[in-house]
């Protein structure tokens, strides 16, 4: 339990660095943040619009310390003021509406990835010096060197562009009405392939290698040989014995690979049009709606540290040696 807690106040530090940062940086800048979206817009932001950006960004009477705190409260009520992009929409709405489509693609294709990368690692470690352990490997290392935003272009070029098989753009046919219909949902899934199958290509040797060197770490153990000689078939001997042990490392490296999953899926959303946190981003730094990016970023903060906490516990339920 002390474990727990020393973790979660540390994650709980992090956490409070990272709203402190974000109240800091427009405070950094020259002047005043509001006069020069009033700028950039020429003129055509009205006085309400310029003092509700200005009290969300704590611009208020009072000194810092009292800006400070009004800051950390309207953070932690979800009161993000309104966009400027979308004025008067609040912010919080705003990421309601695009927050899921990202944790879709996000997760979605970190869930695949894992799932596939880890059999193939698995199957890789067993018959490493066969055809496969000595092909499959290696062409998904050079594959993953590819940045997102490269295979998710050659992907839009060849099956979307050329052969046409697959949509190009958002997250769903914009002439259906969302709900829980066949229709709808074979529409999400048929415009998530694109997207989603170029980060799983990224993201997939990630884990084949993660998975295939602890294995082969953990295949040389002597409780590995025991059951071996006990004469238990390879599927037991990979998934009872050798990967139980082998999927610690594995665990850890879920922890980043959760941040660079959201990192990619911003940048695959501009490609593809995905009406997801990305798209969402690059349409508020166009605008300058600072309040808009300060938010994303602080999401994307949250949900690494998140991911690491979540990491830590698992990691302490596989190995409870760790806590000590």
């Amino acid at each position: 339990m002390s474990f727990l807690i020393r973790r979660f106040g540390f994650y709980f530090t992090a956490f409070l660095i990272a709203i402190s940062f974000n109240f800091m940086l427009p405070r950094l800048m020259p002047g005043d943040p509001v006069d020069a979206l009033f700028a950039a817009a020429q003129g055509r932001m009205d006085p309400a619009q310029m003092d509700a950006v200005r009290e969300m960004y704590g611009f208020v009477d009072g000194n810092v310390f009292e800006q400070y705190f009004a800051y950390m409260k309207s953070v932690f009520t979800l009161d993000l003021g309104p966009s400027v992009l979308m004025f008067p929409v609040s912010v919080s709405d705003v990421l309601a509406m695009a927050l899921p489509w990202t944790m879709f693609l996000a997760l979605g294709s970190l869930i695949v990835a894992l799932i596939i990368g880890v059999s193939i690692g698995t199957y890789a470690s067993y018959r490493r010096e066969g055809l496969f352990g000595q092909i499959v490997p290696p062409v998904l290392a050079f594959i993953s060197n590819f940045p997102y935003i490269v295979t998710a272009l050659l992907l839009f070029y060849f099956f979307g562009l050329k052969l046409e098989l697959l949509p190009l753009a958002y997250t769903y046919d914009p002439s259906l009405e969302p709900g829980f219909t066949w229709e709808f949902i074979s529409s999400v899934a048929k415009h998530a392939v694109l997207p989603m199958g170029s980060m799983v290509l990224v993201g997939i040797a990630t884990w084949v290698f993660n998975m295939r060197n602890a294995m082969i770490n953990v295949l040389g153990e002597d409780y590995v040989t025991m059951a071996e000689a006990k004469g238990l078939s390879s599927y037991r001997v990979m998934s009872r014995y050798a990967g139980r042990n082998a999927i610690l490392p594995v665990a850890t490296a879920i922890a980043m690979a959760i941040g660079f999953s959201f990192a990619g899926s911003i940048m695959t959303e501009v490609v593809f049009n995905y009406q997801g946190l990305g798209n969402i981003l690059l349409k508020g730094i166009v605008a300058r709606d600072y309040p808009l990016i300060q938010a994303i970023l602080l999401i994307l903060v949250t949900a690494v540290l998140t991911a690491n906490f979540i990491a830590d516990l698992l990691y302490v339920w596989l190995d409870p040696r760790i806590s000590n």
